[in-house]
């Protein structure tokens, strides 16, 4: 094996181009593979002969010195963001359209195996494909159990590893594109997606980068006892996306040659990944993504809507030119989109997933969930957290496509919501996979309910959904506002903020997840399902910022994000516990141990606990 000494001396000779800040992070990571590739309770990394590393460097250094060739591409305006996947070591192919300038925008790595005995995730480390990655110090993080019974009626567990050598240190990918010799077409782009240890760092490519390990156990007695079980997966994750503004500028090119893209990682610089590329010269569709949203039931004569109406909305989805992906009054049936085998949409518009690529908020692939839904919430001025529960009888009730969310008595707002296709047919398909529901005719049509007692202010109607279209993985949604019982326009009180604190250049809001940048237009989605108890967005966000080694702000300083020390004070399992993991054995005795790594508990989570305790927060910064 080439040593790093050795390697180093060849980078650091061979790719001038990079730069004193690019160097400085190669160097970091070529520093680091003592540690990540094959630390001390790992085996031996594949091995690889001296002329074989020397070829494979001299290559990447003459195309990363290629100045010409990279000039009139860098920062084009044009450019389309790339998902690249591999599973167990093989990659995902693409399909893009040919003469595209594109950079990367996402990347997915995941090794699993499946077993018969309990062993956390040590089955990864023998043999997977990351068996060469270090894995010491890895250590079970959390633990959860998914709140809905399986087909048979046990249940599964999941446990959640981290701090692996390989999951903290800094690491490099080079994506190359190549011809059908593995023959390099184009300059090579190199990212730097960051480590555990520094956080963030100007240095970063991609503003989103979670390393982990999962043990998924599917044949528990209850949601509390897996003794006797024997049906384990464990599988290990890399996931980044989100490229920051300057990562964007490493654009690549395909020329007419080019078949594939070879993905190098500098954990196991030796044994890079291939996705085999195919250009389509006339796709029928254009990259990009948007959303329409306007309402078919006219209002009044002054423009509003009086309480007690019903109000009939149409979704439009679009490319980025403004073609339409879908026919005027349908949508395509489930079937058609999301199921293993399935042929997918030619528009490439997606439906849920989590039913075939289970999903875990922070710690697995909740971008890949890809639920099409819209709500509605109102009046602007009083949206606050929905905490009543929505049970999954709501969803698989035949007899309405909406679920009412919340009421301004009970909950101080209103709100609904509808997915698509409406849950009846979407979840009632999971349940009853003899009925046809998923070969259902889907409408792009829906009706809300304005209560006879609705509140009179500005009412906001929010669609979101997913596009997987030739190579690119783009969210969208679009909020508009409509007027109930009067004129007079009504905003929302936002309690947190200014997220663009860290949310920025590249990170926006209006970027990641759904690509929603209005705040306000959340809660009617984010509310607790009885099989999904950590929806509410509060929930969410003290549990993602809590895990996030990548957030900067010290977490017991609340001030960072609440704006008055008041919105600090509500006290509930679901409140503190989606932050802290732990509290004092009085608590224990009064409130029940934790048994959510999201919420606390269970249903009583939203309960307020007591308004004579916890007025104030250590550390808070109020």
């Amino acid at each position: 094996m080439v040593g790093a000494d050795t390697i180093r001396e060849r980078c650091t000779r061979t790719s001038p181009r990079l730069g004193s800040a690019g160097r400085a992070s190669l160097l970091a990571a070529l520093t680091s593979l003592t540690l990540a590739c094959g630390g001390p309770d790992a085996p031996e990394m594949q091995s690889a002969s001296a002329l074989d590393a020397e070829a494979a460097f001299a290559t990447q250094g003459q195309a990363l010195s290629d100045d010409d060739a990279r000039k009139g591409t860098s920062g084009s305006s044009a450019a389309v963001g790339l998902a690249l996947e591999v599973d167990n070591g093989l990659g995902i192919p693409l399909k893009v359209k040919a003469g595209q300038t594109f950079y990367v925008n996402q990347i997915d790595l995941r090794a699993s195996l499946f077993a018969t005995k309990d062993e956390g995730v040590d089955g990864l480390k023998r043999n997977s494909d990351f068996v060469a990655l270090g894995w010491s110090g890895v250590r079970q993080a959390d633990q959860e159990f998914v709140g809905l019974s399986n087909a048979d009626g046990t249940f599964t567990r999941r446990r959640f590893y981290r701090d692996a050598a390989w999951m903290k240190v800094t690491s490099l990918f080079t994506v190359e594109p190549v011809d059908a010799r593995g023959v390099l077409t184009g300059p090579p782009v190199l990212l730097n997606i960051g480590s555990d240890e520094t956080r963030r760092t100007e240095r970063d490519d991609f503003f989103i980068r979670r390393l982990r390990a999962i043990q998924w156990t599917r044949d528990c007695r209850s949601l509390t006892d897996c003794k006797g079980a024997k049906a384990y997966e464990e599988e290990a994750l890399v996931e980044v996306r989100n490229a920051y503004d300057h990562a964007k500028k490493q654009t690549l090119t395909f020329t007419s040659q080019t078949r594939g893209l070879r993905l190098r990682w500098s954990l196991r610089p030796f044994s890079p990944y291939y996705i085999p590329v195919t250009q389509v010269s006339k796709p029928e569709f254009d990259y990009g993504f948007a959303i329409d949203i306007k309402p078919l039931t006219a209002a009044r004569k002054d423009g509003t809507y009086a309480p007690g109406s019903n109000v009939t909305f149409q979704m439009t989805l679009k490319d980025g030119k403004g073609k339409r992906l879908h026919p005027a009054g349908s949508l395509p049936t489930y079937n058609e989109v999301a199921p293993p085998g399935a042929p997918g949409n030619p528009a490439g518009i997606q439906y849920y997933q989590a039913f075939f690529d289970p999903t875990t908020t922070y710690y697995r692939r909740k971008h890949r969930e890809r639920m099409m839904m819209t709500q509605l919430i109102g009046p602007a001025q009083d949206i606050q957290p929905i905490r009543s529960i929505v049970d999954l009888e709501a969803f698989l009730d035949d007899s309405q496509d909406v679920q009412t969310i919340a009421t301004q008595a009970r909950d101080g707002v209103y709100a609904q919501f509808m997915t698509f296709p409406p849950a009846n047919k979407l979840f009632g398909g999971a349940f009853f996979p003899n009925d046809g529901r998923w070969d259902a005719p889907v409408s792009d049509t829906w009706t809300y309910r304005i209560p006879a007692d609705a509140k009179s202010g500005t009412y906001l109607v929010t669609a979101k959904a997913r596009r997987v279209y030739l190579g690119e993985d783009e969210p969208a949604s679009r909020t508009i506002e409509i007027q109930v019982g009067t004129k007079t326009h009504t905003e929302a009180t936002l309690t947190t903020g200014p997220c663009n604190s860290c949310h920025s250049k590249g990170g926006e809001l209006g970027e990641v997840l759904h690509a929603n940048d209005n705040r306000a237009a959340c809660s009617s989605c984010h509310a607790p399902l009885g099989f999904e108890l950590e929806g509410p967005i509060f929930v969410r966000t003290h549990f993602i910022h809590s895990r996030s080694n990548r957030f900067d702000a010290p977490l017991q300083k609340c001030s960072s994000c609440h704006l008055k020390p008041d919105t600090t004070q509500r006290t509930s399992k679901a409140a503190c516990l989606s932050c802290h993991k732990s509290y004092p054995a009085s608590h224990v005795a009064s409130f029940g141990p934790i048994e959510s790594m999201y919420v606390g508990g269970g249903r009583e989570s939203f309960q307020q606990c007591t308004g004579s305790c916890h007025k104030t927060h250590p550390g808070s910064g109020f």
